[in-house]
């Protein structure tokens, strides 16, 4: 299993960038009030079957021909399970992929959060070609990060420009402190 969310949404991320998406959406949302976590990964890649859909949330199954297992998906949703948490993926053949693990905040055996500055700072980074939308929310407070709004205020600078790398990166750090300013988890 892995150690923090973060590194699961990041495993969950690389299967909508090798299933052809374009956009990819990503939310956190933290309520503390009401005592959960909730996680949601959005894509219009190429999306799957009812059945390949059931079968991704088997560990013992993968499209991938360099390991017999496929164990992001799996563990994702045995982590949100094992914290009172719900977990749902809905797909579509050529509409995307959507899938969406609540965990209790509370729980004592919810894993942290982890580092989602550089989760979403990478996947940017080293896929300057996709779109990302992410939003990130902890009670009333919120910000979102959106690609395509950063590809129309540079026009024909790239988001792989390092200077545009760079301010990506502060962007995220500036917003995520401010917005965990008052997280008491």
């Amino acid at each position: 299993m892995m150690t923090e969310i973060s590194l699961n949404i990041l495993d969950i991320v690389q299967n909508s960038i090798n299933a052809h998406a374009s956009l990819i959406e990503i939310s956190v949302e933290i309520n503390q009030a009401a005592d959960f976590l909730k996680i949601s990964i959005n894509d219009n890649g190429c999306g799957m079957t009812k059945e390949q859909a059931a079968n991704a949330q088997d560990p013992f199954y993968t499209t991938r021909t360099t390991r017999k297992v496929g164990l992001g998906i799996p563990f994702f949703k045995q982590a949100s399970l094992s914290c009172d948490g719900e977990f749902h993926l809905d797909s579509a053949l050529g509409a995307g992929t959507k899938i969406e693990a609540v965990f209790r905040l509370s729980h004592i055996d919810r894993m942290p959060l982890g580092d989602m500055t550089s989760t979403i700072y990478s996947l940017v980074a080293f896929n300057p070609d996709i779109d990302f939308l992410y939003t990130y929310k902890v009670d009333d407070k919120s910000f979102v990060l959106d690609t395509r709004e950063l590809r129309c205020i540079l026009q024909d600078v790239p988001l792989g420009d390092p200077q545009v790398a760079s301010f990506i990166k502060d962007f995220l750090i500036e917003n995520h402190a401010e917005v965990n300013e008052d997280i008491y988890f």
